[in-house]
Protein backbone atom coordinates (compact mmCIF):
# COMPACT_ATOMS: atom_id res chain seq x y z
CA UNK A 1 0.00 0.00 0.00
CA UNK A 2 2.85 2.43 0.85
CA UNK A 3 4.45 1.83 -2.55
CA UNK A 4 1.14 2.57 -4.27
CA UNK A 5 0.67 5.84 -2.34
CA UNK A 6 4.28 6.88 -2.99
CA UNK A 7 3.86 6.24 -6.74
CA UNK A 8 0.59 8.17 -6.72
CA UNK A 9 2.19 11.15 -4.96
CA UNK A 10 5.16 11.11 -7.36
CA UNK A 11 2.89 10.88 -10.39
CA UNK A 12 0.68 13.76 -9.22
CA UNK A 13 3.78 15.84 -8.43
CA UNK A 14 5.17 15.19 -11.90
CA UNK A 15 1.83 16.13 -13.44
CA UNK A 16 1.80 19.42 -11.49
CA UNK A 17 5.35 20.24 -12.60
CA UNK A 18 4.48 19.46 -16.22
CA UNK A 19 1.36 21.65 -16.05
CA UNK A 20 3.23 24.56 -14.46
CA UNK A 21 5.88 24.40 -17.18
CA UNK A 22 3.20 24.36 -19.86
CA UNK A 23 1.57 27.45 -18.36
CA UNK A 24 4.77 29.41 -18.96
CA UNK A 25 4.87 28.96 -22.75
CA UNK A 26 5.26 32.25 -24.58
CA UNK A 27 3.60 32.74 -27.93
CA UNK A 28 6.04 34.48 -30.27
CA UNK A 29 5.23 36.55 -33.36
CA UNK A 30 1.53 36.96 -32.67
CA UNK A 31 -0.31 39.14 -35.16
CA UNK A 32 -3.89 40.30 -34.67
CA UNK A 33 -6.41 42.02 -36.90
CA UNK A 34 -8.34 44.94 -35.46
CA UNK A 35 -11.24 46.87 -36.96
CA UNK A 36 -9.73 50.28 -36.16
CA UNK A 37 -6.01 49.68 -36.81
CA UNK A 38 -5.92 46.70 -39.17
CA UNK A 39 -3.03 44.30 -38.59
CA UNK A 40 -0.83 44.78 -35.54
CA UNK A 41 1.80 42.75 -33.76
CA UNK A 42 1.03 41.84 -30.17
CA UNK A 43 3.34 40.30 -27.58
CA UNK A 44 6.86 38.91 -27.89
CA UNK A 45 8.31 39.36 -31.40
CA UNK A 46 11.37 38.48 -33.42
CA UNK A 47 13.08 41.07 -35.61
CA UNK A 48 12.02 39.18 -38.75
CA UNK A 49 8.36 40.15 -38.13
CA UNK A 50 9.18 43.79 -38.86
CA UNK A 51 10.61 42.83 -42.23
CA UNK A 52 7.17 41.59 -43.36
CA UNK A 53 4.24 43.60 -44.71
CA UNK A 54 2.68 45.85 -43.52
CA UNK A 55 5.41 46.70 -40.97
CA UNK A 56 8.31 46.57 -43.43
CA UNK A 57 7.39 49.87 -45.06
CA UNK A 58 8.14 52.01 -42.00
CA UNK A 59 10.75 49.65 -40.55
CA UNK A 60 13.03 49.39 -43.58
CA UNK A 61 12.68 53.05 -44.50
CA UNK A 62 13.43 54.16 -40.93
CA UNK A 63 16.60 52.04 -40.79
CA UNK A 64 17.83 53.18 -44.20
CA UNK A 65 17.28 56.89 -43.57
CA UNK A 66 18.76 57.10 -40.08
CA UNK A 67 22.31 58.43 -39.85
CA UNK A 68 23.87 56.94 -36.75
CA UNK A 69 26.27 58.95 -34.62
CA UNK A 70 29.58 57.13 -35.20
CA UNK A 71 31.18 58.59 -32.06
CA UNK A 72 28.36 57.30 -29.85
CA UNK A 73 28.51 53.88 -31.55
CA UNK A 74 32.24 53.63 -30.75
CA UNK A 75 31.47 54.71 -27.18
CA UNK A 76 28.86 51.95 -26.87
CA UNK A 77 31.39 49.40 -28.07
CA UNK A 78 33.96 50.64 -25.52
CA UNK A 79 31.35 50.42 -22.73
CA UNK A 80 30.78 46.75 -23.61
CA UNK A 81 27.22 47.31 -24.85
CA UNK A 82 27.02 43.61 -25.80
CA UNK A 83 27.15 42.58 -22.14
CA UNK A 84 23.78 44.21 -21.37
CA UNK A 85 20.24 43.04 -22.07
CA UNK A 86 17.59 45.24 -23.64
CA UNK A 87 13.82 44.98 -23.57
CA UNK A 88 11.89 47.11 -26.05
CA UNK A 89 8.20 47.89 -25.76
CA UNK A 90 6.58 49.37 -28.86
CA UNK A 91 3.33 49.62 -30.74
CA UNK A 92 3.15 48.85 -34.45
CA UNK A 93 0.36 51.45 -34.55
CA UNK A 94 2.54 54.15 -32.90
CA UNK A 95 4.37 56.85 -34.90
CA UNK A 96 7.06 57.28 -32.22
CA UNK A 97 7.73 53.53 -32.41
CA UNK A 98 7.85 53.77 -36.22
CA UNK A 99 10.55 56.43 -35.83
CA UNK A 100 12.71 55.03 -33.04
CA UNK A 101 12.51 51.24 -33.28
CA UNK A 102 14.13 51.07 -36.76
CA UNK A 103 16.79 53.51 -35.56
CA UNK A 104 17.43 51.33 -32.53
CA UNK A 105 17.78 48.25 -34.72
CA UNK A 106 20.34 50.07 -36.88
CA UNK A 107 22.30 50.78 -33.66
CA UNK A 108 22.00 47.11 -32.68
CA UNK A 109 23.45 46.08 -36.04
CA UNK A 110 26.23 48.70 -35.95
CA UNK A 111 27.39 47.57 -32.50
CA UNK A 112 27.01 43.84 -33.11
CA UNK A 113 24.58 43.59 -30.20
CA UNK A 114 23.47 39.95 -29.86
CA UNK A 115 19.84 39.26 -30.76
CA UNK A 116 19.53 36.74 -27.92
CA UNK A 117 19.95 39.62 -25.43
CA UNK A 118 17.15 41.59 -27.06
CA UNK A 119 13.49 41.17 -26.10
CA UNK A 120 10.89 42.89 -28.26
CA UNK A 121 7.36 43.20 -26.90
CA UNK A 122 4.58 44.85 -28.88
CA UNK A 123 1.51 46.29 -27.18
CA UNK A 124 -1.99 47.37 -28.18
CA UNK A 125 -3.30 50.94 -27.98
CA UNK A 126 -3.99 50.49 -24.26
CA UNK A 127 -0.26 49.62 -23.90
CA UNK A 128 -1.09 46.03 -22.95
CA UNK A 129 0.63 42.82 -24.00
CA UNK A 130 -0.91 39.33 -23.81
CA UNK A 131 1.44 38.21 -21.02
CA UNK A 132 1.28 41.42 -18.96
CA UNK A 133 4.98 42.32 -19.02
CA UNK A 134 4.09 46.01 -19.37
CA UNK A 135 2.41 45.99 -15.94
CA UNK A 136 5.40 44.34 -14.28
CA UNK A 137 7.75 46.96 -15.75
CA UNK A 138 5.43 49.98 -15.43
CA UNK A 139 5.23 50.79 -19.15
CA UNK A 140 3.19 53.94 -19.68
CA UNK A 141 4.46 55.12 -23.09
CA UNK A 142 5.96 53.57 -26.17
CA UNK A 143 8.52 53.07 -27.36
CA UNK A 144 10.33 52.27 -24.12
CA UNK A 145 13.86 50.84 -24.19
CA UNK A 146 14.95 49.19 -20.92
CA UNK A 147 18.64 48.47 -20.38
CA UNK A 148 19.49 45.76 -17.82
CA UNK A 149 22.58 44.06 -16.50
CA UNK A 150 22.56 40.86 -14.45
CA UNK A 151 18.76 41.04 -14.32
CA UNK A 152 18.71 44.54 -12.83
CA UNK A 153 17.38 47.56 -14.71
CA UNK A 154 20.00 50.29 -15.01
CA UNK A 155 18.13 52.76 -17.19
CA UNK A 156 15.42 53.37 -19.74
CA UNK A 157 14.57 55.63 -22.64
CA UNK A 158 10.88 56.50 -22.72
CA UNK A 159 9.08 57.66 -25.88
CA UNK A 160 11.98 59.63 -27.35
CA UNK A 161 15.69 60.14 -26.60
CA UNK A 162 16.39 63.29 -24.60
CA UNK A 163 19.58 64.01 -26.57
CA UNK A 164 17.82 63.46 -29.90
CA UNK A 165 19.90 60.31 -30.52
CA UNK A 166 19.11 56.89 -29.10
CA UNK A 167 22.75 55.87 -29.25
CA UNK A 168 23.81 58.91 -27.19
CA UNK A 169 21.15 58.23 -24.54
CA UNK A 170 22.15 54.55 -24.44
CA UNK A 171 25.78 55.55 -23.97
CA UNK A 172 24.85 57.83 -21.06
CA UNK A 173 22.98 54.96 -19.39
CA UNK A 174 26.03 52.69 -19.76
CA UNK A 175 28.39 55.37 -18.47
CA UNK A 176 26.24 55.85 -15.36
CA UNK A 177 26.25 52.10 -14.78
CA UNK A 178 30.03 51.97 -15.28
CA UNK A 179 30.62 54.76 -12.77
CA UNK A 180 28.34 53.11 -10.20
CA UNK A 181 30.29 49.85 -10.57
CA UNK A 182 33.57 51.72 -10.07
CA UNK A 183 32.13 53.36 -6.92
CA UNK A 184 31.46 49.92 -5.45
CA UNK A 185 35.14 48.95 -5.75
CA UNK A 186 36.59 52.18 -4.29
Amino acid sequence: MKKYITKLILASGLLMITQSCEAQKVVVNREVETTSDGKMLLGTQTVSQFEKAPYDSWYKQGKEEYQINAEAIEGLKKQKFKTYAITVFLGTWCEDSHRDFPRFMKIVEATGFPEDKLTIITVNRKKESPDGEEAQLNIQRVPTFIVSRYGKEIGRIIEFPTSGYLEKDLLEILKKDDSSIKDIFK
